[in-house]
């Protein structure tokens, strides 16, 4: 079981820490155990417990309503509010408490239930992001465990795997190869990146994670693509992350070179001139837009 500050319930359901201190006098929502040292936390229950409340008080239920109510009673409330037209911070509330639960039957319902109304991509975009980069800070303060992460992330990939082999190649465009470095597992931009460029009619390679460094060179040789895709997340670490780009553009100069990731976002580094930083993978569909027009223009 994962236990949790009252910050950390303030950055999973939004609402601040003054207000769940109040809430806690007033209504008695919430009941804090203590540490040895006599430090506030609060478990899994208690933070199933405020997602409910979050997303219930943010579509109009009264605080004073939601603290009359049964565990039982929320969560049937939740489960109606989650199949109407949410907002996309209330999709967020239902999916980190599917998470929380496990419950891999409503998690796949929230997500096919938004890929219906508003398509893939968005679902992407609007909320699967926003939700893996909340739970990822947690995750790495040790407030999340690696079970839940993993859990949800393995989800997330099938169904991006799925939405791939949907994207049928066509012919023509450009051809793109990409892989993650040696040691590095985080796949999801990745994928959700080989999506989007599909989805354009461009050709996909997809070597995946782990990609070690003769490998890449024997298919990069064996292909030549137009363009070498990868995301550097922790490997490698922020110390070998420049000398690895700059070594990368060497061996592949007859190629461009995208890249993104965790260390690479906001970091002082000298990108050569084959190579593209991109700091939100969203950009990865504005870079194909360009260079469609820039296609057309010649």
């Amino acid at each position: 079981m994962s236990t949790y500050s009252i910050k950390d319930l303030e950055q999973l359901s939004g609402i601040k820490a003054h207000t769940l201190r109040i809430w806690e006098q007033r209504y008695n929502l919430l009941a804090p155990k203590r540490t040895d040292t006599n430090i506030r936390f609060y478990d899994d229950e208690d933070l199933k417990l405020i997602l409910n409340v979050a997303l219930l008080n943010d579509n109009g239920f009264k605080i004073s309503k939601i603290a009359g109510m049964t565990y039982l009673e929320m969560k049937e409330e939740v489960v109606k509010l989650t199949e109407k037209n949410l907002t996309y911070d209330d999709q967020i509330h239902a999916l980190t408490i599917c998470m929380i639960e496990m419950d891999e039957d409503r998690f796949e319902k929230v997500l096919s239930t938004n890929i219906l109304k508003i398509g893939f991509e968005q679902t992407m975009l609007n909320i699967i992001y926003p939700f893996l980069s909340k739970i990822g800070v947690l995750w790495q303060t040790g407030a999340i465990n690696p079970a839940q992460e993993h859990f949800i992330s393995n989800l997330v990939r099938q169904k991006l795997i799925v939405a791939i082999d949907g994207q049928l190649y066509k012919g023509g465009g450009k051809k793109f190869l990409l892989y993650l470095p040696e040691a590095e597992l985080h796949e999801i931009s990745l994928l959700f990146a080989a999506f989007i460029i599909k989805s354009k009619g461009h050709k996909v390679i997809y070597l995946g994670q782990n990609t070690p460094r003769e490998d890449l060179k024997l298919v990069h040789r064996l292909h030549k693509p137009d363009y070498l895709m990868t995301v550097i997340t922790t490997s490698p670490n922020s110390q070998e992350v420049q000398g690895y780009i700059d070594n990368l553009s060497e061996l592949f100069n007859e190629s461009e070179i995208i890249i993104s990731g965790y260390q690479i976002v906001g970091q002082d580094l000298k990108m050569p001139k084959n190579v593209k930083a991109l700091h939100y993978i969203r950009q990865i569909k504005e870079y194909l837009e360009e260079l469609e027009a820039e296609f057309q223009e010649k």
